[in-house]
Parts: C-alpha cells; sequence; structure tokens
C-alpha cells in the first residue's frame, strides 16, 4: 500500500474517496466484532478518533478499556440513534465534555464522555481541523479551508469571532501564556496572544508544519515534513521569546515526520516517520532506528497513554476496511491489537 505523501495528511479521507474509486464497489464483509462493552467502564481508557471515509458520513469514535482489554467499535451511534458525521478529525477532553471536531460536515459536536449522548453541535465552520481551549469558556478551532481560526464561546456553543490567519491551520498548543498555531501550507508557527484574539508573532520553520507538542521544560516542538525547498525537520521553540533553539533534520520517507507527541512526563517524543520514532527531549540528532518499525502497515495515528506509558499505533490498513489499533509496552514489546472503525487517526486518553 502507497504511503499518504505529506500534502495529502490534511485530508486523508479524500485519498480515502479517490482510492475507493478503484477498489470494488460497496465493501461490505464485517471483519470479528470487538467485544462491546461501556464507555463508563472504569475510570481510564482510550477514545480513539476515526476520520471514517470521505463524504460517506461514517465518521466515528471508538473505546478501549486497557483493564479488561475490551473495545467498543462506534460510541456515538448508539448513544444517539444517529451517526456522527463526516470526517471525524479530532477529539478533545474539556471541563466535563468531549468536543469531537467533524471537518467535512463543518461542525464540533458536544457529548458527555461517559454516555457519549450529544448536548449541542457547533456550527458555521468551513473545514474545522482541531480543537485548543484557551480558556475555561473559550476555545480556538484550526480551520482547513477560509484563511481564519475560529474564536468559539464555550458557555453559548456559538463561533463569537476569528482571527485571520492565511493557509490550512492545523494543531495548536498552549505555552508560555500563548497559542502557538501550525500552518500546514506556510513556512511559520503562529503565535497567538489569547487575550487579545491576535497573533502576536510568527516562527520561521520549513513548510508542512502540521503538529506539535510542548514538552517538560515548556519548549514546543513543531514536525515539518519540508517541500518547497524546506527540509523534513522538528523545530524546538522557546514559547517565551519566540525563537528557534534547535533544529534537528528527518530523513526524508515518503511520510515525513507528523503525528508528534509526548510521553505523560514530557520528556521523551514519539512521532511517526513511515515508522514510530522515539527521541529525548535533549537529543541533538534524530535516531537512526525505528522505535516500533511499520512492517509494511499503513500507520496513521499515534498516541502515549500518560499514566503507564503504552503507545498507541492505528493502521488505516487500505482506508477501506475497518482500521487496527496496536498497543505496546513502554520497551516496544507488543500487548495486543483490536480493530476500530474507518482510517483511525488520533488518540484521547482519560
Amino acid at each position: 500500500m502507497t504511503k499518504v505523501h505529506p500534502s495529502f495528511k490534511f485530508h486523508g479521507a479524500l485519498l480515502a474517496a479517490l482510492l475507493l474509486m478503484v477498489l470494488p464497489a460497496c465493501r461490505k464483509d464485517k471483519p470479528d466484532q470487538p467485544v462491546e462493552t461501556s464507555a463508563t467502564a472504569g475510570n481510564h481508557g482510550v477514545y480513539i478518533t476515526n476520520e471514517g471515509n470521505f463524504q460517506w458520513g461514517n465518521g466515528s469514535v471508538s473505546w478501549f478499556d486497557p483493564a479488561s482489554g475490551s473495545s467498543v467499535e462506534d460510541l456515538y451511534g448508539p448513544a444517539n440513534g444517529t451517526g456522527l458525521g463526516d470526517v471525524c478529525q479530532s477529539m478533545v477532553l474539556h471541563h466535563g465534555k468531549g468536543y469531537i471536531v467533524v471537518n467535512n460536515s463543518a461542525k464540533v459536536v458536544v457529548v458527555a464522555p461517559t454516555s457519549f449522548v450529544a448536548s449541542s453541535t457547533i456550527t458555521g465552520f468551513s473545514s474545522p481541523r482541531y480543537f485548543l481551549p484557551v480558556g475555561s469558556t473559550k476555545a480556538y478551532v484550526s480551520e482547513m479551508a477560509g484563511n481564519k481560526l475560529r474564536v468559539v464561546d464555550l458557555a453559548t456553543n456559538t463561533i463569537t469571532g476569528e482571527i485571520p490567519c492565511a493557509g490550512v491551520t492545523q494543531e495548536m498548543a498552549l505555552a508560555g501564556g500563548r497559542a502557538f498555531i501550525t500552518n500546514e501550507s506556510k513556512p511559520y508557527v503562529y503565535v497567538v496572544d489569547t487575550a487579545m484574539d491576535a497573533i502576536a508573532d510568527s516562527v520561521a520553520v520549513s513548510r508542512g508544519g502540521g503538529t506539535l507538542a510542548a514538552d517538560a521544560n515548556g519548549k514546543v516542538w513543531v514536525a515539518c515534513t519540508g517541500g518547497s525547498g524546506t527540509p523534513a525537520a522538528l523545530y524546538r521553540i522557546d514559547p517565551q521569546t519566540a525563537d528557534v533553539e534547535a533544529v534537528i533534520p528527518v530523513p526524508g520517507t515518503p511520510a515525513g515526520p507528523w503525528r508528534l507527541r509526548t510521553n505523560g512526563t514530557g520528556d521523551t517524543l514519539y512521532l511517526l516517520n513511515g515508522s514510530v520514532y522515539r527521541m529525548a527531549i535533549t537529543g541533538v540528532s534524530f535516531p537512526g532506528s525505528a522505535f516500533i518499525p511499520a512492517d509494511g502497515r499503513n500507520l496513521y495515528g499515534l498516541g502515549v497513554d500518560p499514566s503507564g506509558g503504552n503507545v498507541y499505533v492505528a493502521d488505516a490498513i487500505d482506508y477501506a476496511q475497518r482500521g487496527r489499533v496496536y498497543r505496546y509496552a513502554q520497551d516496544g514489546a507488543v500487548i495486543m491489537d483490536f480493530l476500530v472503525g474507518r482510517i483511525p487517526n488520533g488518540f484521547v486518553f482519560r
């Protein structure tokens, strides 16, 4: 299976639609169903966001219980009597609520994390990507289209403002009292003053910056796939000064570096670059060998459980059938694997 080129990462489900044109029509096969459980079982578990096939309306959120090893393919449909929507892009837990960004349906669905019953739907977006709470009642939502960030009032669940930002804005993080915004189509990371809801600064990086993470020292790391003469690299940024402190070149692969994550203590970076790589935040060069080799799989999602350090890796397989998630111990030993929805792309730990 050909890996997704970085230029298509901002919409893996769109590639799925193209691939499905040449696949046998209407796959109906259903692999072995996971053992069903409830998201209310236990206090700790993992939500898996599944994009679904572009324009099929089959985005979903799966659930995995590490204590029992059981999983549920779709939480939203049974709880609400309807599908979640078209392209489930990301999810965030905030103040006892779950916020699910549904990209092609242009909405953010608000659910109760345990029952998964929807309480509200935020609309008015162009093509939302990621959700960042920047206060108890305020959040930013990045957009694939529209050249702007959206400002959302979480008390009323409405869009109350926008921040002009040309290009494809992607993942965001709070650090040093400000919001850092990646832009996949521009060679910059933008710094937003969250009190003024305005861009205060920008940091020059390579193109293809889509994922980022804050480490134990409060530094912001950005993974850039490169392009237009700029190299694939990891950048470490001082959030106080907005200066680049380190640039670590990344060997090029068709996939490029992305899905950058940290462990629970923030002292170790994990990312996808075809395979899974792991690097200490004190590292000065990219690891020479993979932590978890791809071994022919189409690795598309990555998460690190802050409680215990287990690593979760999602295989999108062929973008048509249900995906598979692999759970690894901190030493890289595989613990188990299980089926989820179509095109799994991310993990949220509760």
